[in-house]
């Protein structure tokens, strides 16, 4: 059977999964573990959200809206714009494949990063795509300039992180109006924006007012400051004509009841949203200052983890970290070997990071 798998799909290194924490602590022998590896809201989920999946669990007999009516109508609420302005997918990774297997076909080229969302290059390979990759700037940022140059009669989508997941940078207005300026109507633009809640006020960017002259289609994620990480739900915003198109190769039932519910739910609840996103920038706050004591340099970010040169192989500090019950993530992978990358947690679990931390880097 092997031999009638495609190339492009055996040439694929898949998604590295982790180990549940509860099984990593049985191997090593430790309790109390903290996860600040997956980019997570230590908060949890909003407690509207809870109730609400508590209100409907015993409903899931029916299948769910495949339409996803109700959320489509809290986001056009929230976001304006009109229903048909949105397509929900199974997190925001699916959106991602929606995208590939609409616009894509084999042999045609998809540009992104390096360095950047690993899932972009494994999908494009997975249609037959060819996937390259630009350099980031010096300040480990997208150089939309070098991204423009690269592109090709061949060029049918392009992936934009923003802010960018490692690095924690990002673009501005301005940056992405200029990109978009002269972009093909042959091409759209995928913006990956997981982490815009996070971002302050004075520097969101407003993708929306492009996407009636531009190919754009913008992608957000309720599993990062929403706290809904394990129930997969994620959404497009785009013009109705590419919508469509999306909607075409999305499965029926794509988003189960329980993520819908608890969505809407969350969409209403400010209170909690605030107080995540201002967790997260106390604890960058308090994790910049560790950093600096320590000569270690790291990238300011705009999302919930933090780029760190630890000046020693990141994938060593990790194993240490590990049996300390700190679960951070190595960043070897992506060609940063002196690197970690480290979600913001709670104040306990920053302190206990840093504890750590400074125990093992002299070691």
């Amino acid at each position: 059977m092997i031999k009638f798998v495609p190339e492009n799909i055996k040439k694929i290194v898949p998604y590295p999964p982790g180990k549940p924490i509860k099984e990593l602590e049985r191997e090593l022998g430790i309790t109390d573990s903290i996860k600040i590896a997956s980019n997570e809201n230590p908060l949890g989920p909003s407690k509207k959200a809870i109730e609400a999946v508590k209100a409907m669990i015993s409903n899931v007999n029916r299948y769910p809206d495949g339409n996803c009516y109700y959320l489509k109508e809290k986001l056009t609420e929230k976001l304006g714009l009109s229903m048909e302005n949105y397509i929900i997918g199974n997190g925001s990774s699916e959106i991602i494949e929606f995208a590939l297997r609409t616009f894509v076909q084999p042999g045609d080229e998809v540009i992104s990063s390096e360095k950047t969302f690993v899932i972009y290059k494994i999908v494009s390979n997975i249609v037959g795509a060819q996937y390259t990759e630009v350099p980031l700037t010096d300040r480990f940022g997208y150089d939309l300039k070098a991204i423009k140059n690269a592109i090709t009669d061949k060029t049918r989508l392009i992936f934009l992180s923003n802010p960018n997941n490692p690095t924690g940078t990002m673009f501005g207005q301005k940056e992405l109006e200029e990109f978009m300026s002269g972009i093909s109507d042959n091409i759209i633009v995928a913006l990956d924006e997981a982490y815009i809640e996070y971002v302050p006020t004075a520097k969101k960017i407003d993708a929306k007012k492009l996407m009636n002259d531009y190919n754009l289609l913008v992608m957000r994620t309720f599993s990062k400051a929403y706290g809904l990480a394990g129930l997969r739900l994620g959404y497009g915003i785009a013009n109705k004509e590419i919508i469509g198109y999306l909607n075409k190769v999305r499965a029926p039932f794509n988003v189960n009841s329980v993520a819908q519910v608890a969505a809407l739910a969350a969409l209403d609840d400010d209170e909690h949203l605030l107080n995540s996103v201002t967790l997260n920038s106390d604890g960058a706050t308090y994790l910049y200052k560790n950093f600096d004591e320590l000569g270690l340099s790291y990238v300011e970010t705009f999302t919930n983890f933090i780029l760190v040169d630890v000046k020693c192989p990141g994938q060593k500090l990790y194993d240490k970290l590990l049996r300390e019950g700190v679960i951070i993530r190595s960043m070897k992978n992506y060609g940063l070997d002196n690197y970690i990358r480290v979600t913001v947690g709670t104040q306990e679990e920053n302190a206990r990071f840093i504890s750590a931390l400074k125990k093992h880097l002299v070691n």
